[in-house]
């Protein structure tokens, strides 16, 4: 596959950014996309390793030595029908995806691995340029209706899969637009949302009708749904913000850091005023939780112009490479510096928020902190200790809360009377994504909680191939076995 010594002609170069004071004057994405030939030398440090365990790596298993074979060669068409045949959405993961699959290169036991990721980006914005992603409807139609409750990536892949089945497909989505997180919790500097609207075209020209402002469950009746479809699948998503029980959190400036990203991907839709949106313009802001949905936060916040960005996370500084105890071809927990981190923000670790502080008319002022240091003993949970005499007050007059999420709502699962687990996700089978009620399946973060968007769009697969199951007897939708599969 690609170049056989290719991996000892070429380094790793990805794709140049746009310098961030030029960047963050506006919500358009800043990438400087690499020269063709230089596209095709990445391809070509693909390495012929003999076990690809990118393969693994991968969620959705993608056919990761092939397609880059077919770059290196210049075959950009056959690239992207390889790549189509396990992923639907690559203009997604393309842009989105931590690439665990990277993780997984072999090539990066010692050297950096294969740029998988910016190739997979690449192979699907040529395919749409030239026109080779066209509506493929199904052929022959079953009698079958299939409604699938949410339109992120796990519900939006699942459709595409029941279309191509024959069934006729519905899609529920309670916001005003289609694409769920993708749509509202991804700023337009990551990915814009034309990229969401020119798939939703291909979708809709299959033959998938989309409902929005439709909220099952509120302005839809389950019940109503169940008689009316022969099968349901729920893709709504782990949507259960995670709170901080300290005092003050009640006060004004202390946001869900999702409230925020939503009405600020509302206004550069042209869907809100600027006045409407929770701003951070001149404050002084502080996001407390160190994943991507804080960064999001920070690259937001110096859009709007804060006075001052700082990020606080609760553990500890991660390790620039792999920790001892995470080696190939494992994920590995290390420090990651986003392009967000880069345009601006202080971040601080092992530190906790003890207090929020207002003024008498509510609003933040400030927060406390202090901080801490992790204790590990052998079998048993981490412990967190204060450490004494760390104690500090900060001024704050937005604090984002970017913390994670708990689980799925229960409306449906009330409404439906679908059974929940521990952990407050519908309770569906590993074995074929069905719940305790007949009928009805569930996907994504809503049956597994909170991960990836390239795990969504794998059980928006694997689910369908299920219901297909279900409705027909058999199904000839790819399924692919991911009790191997590493979970990320």
């Amino acid at each position: 596959m690609g170049k056989i010594t290719g991996f000892l002609e070429y380094e790793r170069q990805d794709e140049a950014y746009i310098e961030p004071k030029k960047r963050i004057t506006n919500y358009k994405e800043f990438t400087i996309p690499l020269e063709e030939e230089k596209l095709k030398d990445q391809g070509a440090r693909c390495m012929d390793c003999g076990i690809p365990f990118c393969h693994s790596g991968c969620p959705l298993g993608n056919l990761i030595p092939d397609f880059n074979d077919k770059v290196y060669k210049g075959k950009w068409k056959e690239a992207a029908e390889i790549l189509h045949k396990t992923n639907n959405f690559p203009e997604f993961t393309g842009r989105l995806c931590p690439a665990p699959c990277e993780e997984a290169c072999v090539l990066g036991i010692n050297e950096d691995p294969v740029s998988i990721e910016n190739i997979e980006k690449n192979i699907v914005e040529t395919a749409f340029k030239e026109g080779w992603i066209a509506p493929q409807p199904p052929k022959i139609r079953t009698n079958k209706t299939v409604a699938v409750i949410g339109s992120g990536p796990a519900g939006l892949a699942a459709a595409q899969q029941l279309n191509r089945a024959g069934h006729s497909v519905t899609v529920f989505e309670r916001d005003e637009k289609v694409g769920g997180l993708l749509r509202y919790g991804i700023p337009d500097f990551k990915m814009e949302k034309q990229i969401i609207d020119r798939r939703i075209k291909v979708l809709e020209d299959e033959g998938i009708a989309f409902k929005t402002n439709a909220h099952v469950g509120k302005n839809i009746d389950a019940n109503k749904l169940k008689q009316e479809f022969d099968a349901i699948v729920l893709c709504g998503g782990a949507t259960v913000r995670r709170s901080i029980p300290i005092p003050g959190s009640d006060l004004n400036g202390v946001v869900q850091a999702m409230d925020f990203l939503k009405k600020n991907n509302e206004y550069v839709d042209g869907l809100k005023d600027f006045n409407d949106i929770i701003s951070a313009k001149d404050k002084n802001v502080i996001v407390i939780g160190g994943g991507d949905t804080g960064s999001d936060c920070i690259g937001t916040s110096n859009r709007h112009g804060a006075k001052s960005v700082t990020n606080f996370e609760i553990l500890s500084k991660p390790t620039e490479g792999r920790p001892a105890h995470q080696p190939w071809p494992y994920w590995p927990m290390k420090l990651k510096t986003t392009s967000s981190h880069q345009e601006g923000v202080e971040r601080f670790f092992s530190i906790s928020t003890k207090e929020f502080l207002g003024d008498k008319d509510g609003n933040l002022k400030g927060l406390k902190t202090v901080e801490v240091e992790w204790l590990f003993k052998p079998g048993e949970r981490p412990q967190l200790k204060e450490i004494s005499e760390t104690e500090k007050t900060w001024d704050c007059e937005l604090a984002l809360l970017a913390l994670g999420f708990t689980g799925s709502e229960k409306t449906l699962a009330d409404q439906f009377g679908l059974t929940m687990d521990f952990r407050t996700n519908i309770e569906a089978s590993t074995k074929d994504y069905a719940t305790n009620v007949p009928g009805i399946f569930a996907a994504g973060d809503m049956r597994r909680g909170q991960s990836l968007i390239v795990w969504a769009i794998s059980e928006g697969r694997q689910a369908a191939h299920h219901v297909d199951t279900y409705l027909m007897g058999e199904s000839s939708l790819p399924l692919k076995d991911d009790n191997d599969l590493p979970r990320v």
